[in-house]
């Protein structure tokens, strides 16, 4: 698996390039069909009274799913040791559910978002838009993909109506479903 790292407000030294290749690019062994992964490290809130925070976000789009991480320290390497371990337990976790419907999908679509940056409609001004390609699934397996993604909702293709549904989390945990009326 490739791993593509960039770096904000950090150089990301040779050192660090290959720590990031040697411990996310171990995560490939366990997912089929993963051929690149996108590390963004980043140093944030520098000052006198504050220490620098060093988030690693970690992001693989595999076999029309995508697989998410995120993870902040105030050490770059324990940054990056929190985050695989975060992603190891998701990729356990979901193992079985995403084998059998990887299993029982007829196409593999990419995943990856296409992102348009202050877009101006009659004068409200989006602050970002973005467009997926997305293959048909069940309620299941949107809500499995709303939490590898760590996001409160999902929009998807519902392979039983063929309809576009909304999977969202609900304040008191359990999980809601948004169909249309026509």
């Amino acid at each position: 698996m490739k791993v593509l790292v960039r770096g904000r407000n950090i150089e990301v030294t040779g050192a660090l390039n290959d720590y990031v290749e040697k411990r996310v690019g171990k995560l490939g062994k366990f997912l089929d069909g993963a051929n690149e992964a996108t590390v963004v490290l980043t140093v944030e809130g520098v000052s006198r009274n504050e220490g620098a925070s060093h988030r690693v976000e970690v992001t693989i789009p595999f076999n029309g799913m995508i697989l998410r991480g995120e993870e902040a320290t105030g050490d770059m390497y324990s940054s990056i040791d929190l985050v695989v371990e975060k992603l190891e337990k998701q990729i356990e976790k979901y193992k079985g559910k995403l084998s059998r419907r990887r299993a029982a999908a007829d196409s593999k679509v990419n995943a990856e978002p296409r992102v348009h940056e202050n877009e101006d409609y009659e004068g409200i001004q989006l602050a970002k838009t973005k467009r997926f390609a997305f293959r048909p699934m069940h309620v299941d397996e949107a809500v499995m993909q709303m939490n590898l993604l760590g996001h409160s909702f999902f929009v998807f293709a519902n392979a039983e109506t063929e309809q576009v549904n909304v999977v969202y989390k609900r304040k008191d945990g359990k999980y809601g479903l948004i169909e249309p009326d026509f």
